[in-house]
Parts: C-alpha cells; structure tokens; sequence
C-alpha cells in the first residue's frame, strides 16, 4: 500500500505476464537486459506499471489499451501429452498443437498429468488464469473416472468425507455412477483444488486405481462432445465476456475487462458426455 492507504501499482514484470507476453521469470530477463522501458526511461527490477504510464518493449508499446482482448481456447488433451512447454526427453507437448499467436502466448490454466486426458484451457490473460487457479477461489473441476470393480458405500462416504493423504486431507464432492459393467465402471466426481495427481490419488486412498481419468469441465467451461483428441475450439467474443463477468465474481477477481464486450450469452461448450 502507499502512503495514503492507495494500492501500489504492480510490478512491471508481474504486469507483462498478466498480459500473456512471457513468464515473470522470462520478463525479468528482458528487464535486465534493458529491453523494457516505461515513459522512455529503461526499466530497472521491482519499478512499478503506474496505470497512466506508457510501456515499450524493444521499442513497440505495450499495455492493456494496445494489447488484443483476451482470448481463450479450449483443448482436448489426448493421454500420451505433457502438460509443459519443454520436455528434455522429448516428449509430445500440450502446446504442439496450438495455433500460433501474432504476439504474446498462451497460457496454461492447471495442468493435467500425462496419462490423463480431457479438458485444457488456455487464454492470452495471465490474470484470468491466475483467478481460475487460486486456491481461495475453489474452482471446480469435474472429472469422469474408470475403475476396476465397483465402489463400496464405504468408499463413496470416505471419498465425500476426506482421506488422509501425503501432502494433507482431500475430499470429492458429487461423486455418482455414470455406469459399467465388471471391471469398468465410471463415476462422476468433482474438486475443488489443482494438488497434483489428486483425483488418481483419492482413489488409490480407497483401494480403487484409476484405470482412465478424463476431464469434462474446468468451472462455467466444458468439453465440448464434439471436439476430439487433440483438437481446439476457441471461445467466441459473446463466450469470452460471459467468463470475464463470471471471473470478476470470484473472491480473488483478475482485473477488470475491457470495456464495449458483446452482451451476455450462453457458454456454448455444450454437456459434457460420458466416456466409452
């Protein structure tokens, strides 16, 4: 806070990752190597982003009023992909298969592990990822798992209750039966929190390993049942002003949008369907 109880400015880095340029680590380095100037004056580590000020990047202007609005695309992530931007063993990553940006990147919201599938997000706001991911904001996300033999009704009340597990308690919510036979059988379950390998790790708490996991929905945000392995759909403007007013709900709401959106309509992702 400032002296007279105004919030401070955010840091110029932290301002260029909320506009999807790079990484805060990746902008630190442009800093330091003098490539960020604010009013013509080179920027230093730990100068501020007044909201007046004008930003330049290798000399082109940077800032909300000259960035695009934001963008958001939905993926359907095959199982066999790493939800990374590098691999050193050479692995098929999670963003080989997105369209290129003029400028700026894709950012990822959560990960998924590289034997899961289903629902990625990403969006051109750092911000609004941010807002999706914060623990305080207990977004949920809904899954669609395969097991081997039904769950008991001790299972199912434990899984709803919470299990102990190695990094703390952790519990689902709306588990039901989507149906199966023997040896496979699927249930519906939702979380509310991005802990790695979480969904796999309540049901090995519960003598149930996950034989297939698949993500159907990340919050207001649903796979679509016509989108395929390994294919995209990006939001249409009408869809990317729904999600910010949905976002700016949040306890821990991303800045404010853009001003002249569309008016309100419908997220058309469509009902998620169950898995073969």
């Amino acid at each position: 806070m400032s002296p007279e109880g105004r919030p401070l400015p955010p840091r110029v880095q932290k301002y260029l990752a909320d506009l999807g340029l790079g990484s805060r680590r990746e902008i630190e380095g442009w800093i330091r190597a003098g490539r960020v100037a604010i009013d013509g004056r080179v920027v230093r580590l730990g100068d501020r982003a007044p909201p007046e000020a004008t930003i330049h990047l290798d000399g082109r202007p940077v800032g909300r009023a000259a960035a695009a609005s934001p963008r958001v695309l939905l993926y359907h992530k095959p199982p066999g992909e790493l939800s990374a931007r590098s691999d050193p063993r050479g692995r098929r990553l999670v963003f080989d298969r997105l369209p290129k940006l003029p400028e700026g990147r894709w950012v990822m919201v959560g990960r998924l592990d590289y034997a899961t599938e289903g629902l990625l997000v990403f969006t051109t706001e750092g911000a609004w990822a941010h807002a999706l991911m914060h623990p305080r904001n207990g977004v949920p996300r809904r899954y669609a798992v395969r097991v081997c033999d039904a769950l008991s009704d001790e299972d199912i009340r434990r899984l709803l209750a919470g299990v102990r597990l190695e990094d703390g308690r952790a519990s689902c919510t709306g588990l039901v039966p989507l149906g199966g036979r023997g040896r496979n059988r699927w249930y519906a379950l939702e979380v509310h929190e991005g802990r790695n390998r979480l969904v796999r790790r309540l049901f090995e708490a519960v003598g149930h390993p996950v034989g297939r996991l698949v993500r159907t929905a990340y919050g207001p945000l649903v796979l679509p049942p016509s989108l395929r392995r390994g294919q995209t759909r990006e939001l249409e403007s009408e869809e990317v002003a729904v999600l910010a007013e949905r976002l700016a709900a949040l306890p821990v709401p991303p800045p404010a949008p853009e001003r002249g959106r569309p008016p309100e309509k419908d997220l058309s992702s469509g009902r998620g369907r169950r898995p073969r």
